[in-house]
């Protein structure tokens, strides 16, 4: 039994019971009106072959690792929330979506023993975790990466976790920030970005 102090997003919901499926309509009608919400997997699979395997760690509905699963990536997908997996699995048939805490992530244990050639982890993410677990995430990611395997994280400013202390503790996880930017359309970064995307790789050992 998980032992995991509730995370931030868990706190919303239990004050909030129906916000996770506000959260599921709203994409579904963003989807509905031809809104473009493939940003970030076409960021991550420009970084990729084809047939890679691809973590999409606090997957939600599914958004951006149905989309890598469609350009012809093998996808695993884990949220804390079970709303949100029901609906990835509803939506975007074909990955692996499973509910799990990412401060406990450990899919060896759960018989996927392969590890990944890319780990995403968009949509405020980061920002959700339970306070003090962000390190111990970031280790996780870094122990289910492939060698040369990259992780790519994006979250915005003005939520509890400044940008500085998502490079620091990337170095506490044995990660290494490669690049910094403040889109996921490749705009660069700078001192006054309101959004962070860092890709980040297997520091040494």
């Amino acid at each position: 039994m998980s032992t995991a102090r509730p995370t931030r997003w868990e706190q919303r919901t239990a004050a909030d019971p129906q916000h996770s499926t506000w959260y599921v309509e709203r994409f579904r009608r963003m989807a509905a009106d031809g809104a473009d919400l493939a940003g970030e997997a076409r960021f991550v699979d420009a970084m990729l072959p084809r047939d890679s395997r691809v973590l999409d760690a606090g997957c939600g509905p599914g958004r951006v690792g149905g989309e890598l699963a469609r350009r012809g990536h093998t996808v695993v997908g884990v949220d804390v929330d079970p709303v949100l997996v029901e609906a990835a699995r509803a939506d975007h048939p074909g990955p692996d979506w499973r509910v799990g805490d990412l401060a406990e992530l450990d899919l060896p244990a759960e018989g996927v023993t392969e590890p990944f050639d890319a780990i995403v982890c968009a949509g405020n993410v980061l920002t959700f975790l339970a306070p003090g677990t962000e390190v111990e995430v970031l280790r996780r990611f870094r122990a289910h990466l492939a060698a040369g395997g990259r992780a790519v994280v994006g979250f915005g400013a003005g939520r509890g976790y400044p940008f500085a202390d998502l490079v620091a503790d990337a170095g506490r996880a044995g990660l290494r920030v490669d690049l910094m930017l403040s889109t996921w359309d490749l705009r660069p970064f700078d001192d006054g970005s309101d959004f962070l995307v860092a890709v980040l790789s297997a520091g040494d050992a």
